[in-house]
């Protein structure tokens, strides 16, 4: 395929599409062809699995992220089992992924924790009045798990959670308490 004929990545997502119904038409017949026909393209899969191991065996660390920076290739890598970025990285990069759009709904996302197979995922609301829109916080959770699992297959959960910024624990101490500290600290030396 020559260089004009490449498939964006829309094209990429319809094709992919189009092959799943396929796939499921062909499993759903009965019969040896059917089943012939499922393991020709698994076995095809593996092959091409391979041929994706060699190539980053191939390539050096720069040209392996250049590599895994293509969606394409980095889904690629995941589904074979070769992608060379860690569990916790994977889970960065799909959170960074989602992290423009949420941020335009007034939100913000972070990695809390991952153990045992279970990605736990903080959403937070960002600085604005129309943050807890009703049909954002389900439509942004489902994205962010989807783009989560997307990259980290393995998980067998991605769970949301949420919390305002009164519930954390604070990062700045009020100018207040400051001053009232340097009024006692002042106070009891002189």
């Amino acid at each position: 395929m020559g260089e004009s004929q490449r498939l964006d990545d829309a094209e990429v997502q319809r094709r992919l599409a189009r092959l799943d119904e396929m796939l499921d038409q062909v499993e759903r017949m009965p019969g040896p062809t059917a089943e012939s026909a499922v393991e020709a393209v698994r076995t095809l899969t593996e092959v091409y699995g391979e041929a994706l191991a060699r190539v980053l065996d191939a390539a050096g660390t720069t040209q392996a992220e250049a590599l895994c920076a293509d969606e394409l290739l980095s889904h690629l890598f995941v589904l074979h089992g070769i992608h060379p970025g860690s569990l916790a990285d994977r889970v960065e990069r799909a959170l960074a992924y989602v992290r423009p759009h949420l941020e335009r709904k007034g939100g913000r996302v972070e990695r809390a924790s991952i153990d045992s197979g279970v990605a736990q995922i903080r959403l937070l609301p960002g600085g604005c009045g129309s943050c807890s829109s009703p049909e954002s916080s389900p439509e942004l959770e489902r994205a962010v798990r989807e783009s989560v699992l997307s990259l980290a297959p393995e998980l067998t959960e991605v769970r949301i959670v949420t919390d305002s910024a009164d519930e954390r624990s604070p990062s700045l101490i009020p100018v207040d308490a400051l001053l009232a500290r340097t009024a006692t600290a002042t106070g009891s030396s002189g």
